[in-house]
């Protein structure tokens, strides 16, 4: 079922999610909801609180993306993206590699929005499962970028915070427009 995408306005957005303890039928729902919300959107990345939810959870997959690579390890072997996306991941935690990396970044919550994103250009990170199988994921490239992206969604971290002021200032009244939009469609 497709989930409505919580737009930039929503407070929601900007709550930290609730650690998963256990893996229920909501939990297992939510996940399937959420990746077939996703890929409706043409996302590569989605997190709970983008569908309402505040909890630490959130489905990517990037393997559609060609025009921007990505390399993945998983639990310290090499792995082939197309064959391990979908994933689906709980409470995970980020270690973020010391190489910086600017991309173009955009967010199912900010439609027509973008801007260029300095982030670490690899990251290690350790999540688990729906199965409740604990995983290290090493990843660079796009999914690298997505992981991150994502992790702030959990953490109540929104992509527009990572905006430099020239960027942000750029889309302002984008912004306005939106939090407005979303506010009133709220009330």
């Amino acid at each position: 079922m497709r989930l409505p995408i919580r737009k930039y306005g929503d407070p929601i957005l900007r709550a930290k999610g609730k650690r998963i303890e256990t893996v229920d039928e909501h939990v297992r729902s939510l996940a399937e909801n959420m990746l077939e919300t996703m890929h409706a959107a043409n996302g590569v990345g989605l997190a709970a609180q983008q569908v309402g939810e505040s909890l630490q959870l959130t489905v990517l997959d990037v393997s559609q993306v060609e025009d921007r690579p990505s390399t993945m390890k998983l639990n310290g072997a090499p792995a082939d993206i197309a064959a391990t996306m979908p994933l689906v991941l709980l409470n995970p935690t980020l270690l973020l590699g010391g190489e910086k990396d600017s991309g173009t970044e955009g967010c199912l919550s900010f439609p027509d929005i973008t801007a260029e994103i300095e982030r670490a250009a690899s990251v290690e990170l350790e999540a688990e499962t729906l199965d409740g199988e604990k995983i290290r994921i090493e990843a660079s490239g796009l999914l690298s970028r997505a992981l991150q992206h994502e992790l702030d969604h959990l953490n109540g971290i929104l992509f527009i915070d990572r905006m430099s002021s020239a960027a942000k200032a750029s889309v302002s009244s984008k912004l306005k427009r939106l939090q407005k939009e979303t506010q009133k469609g709220m009330e």
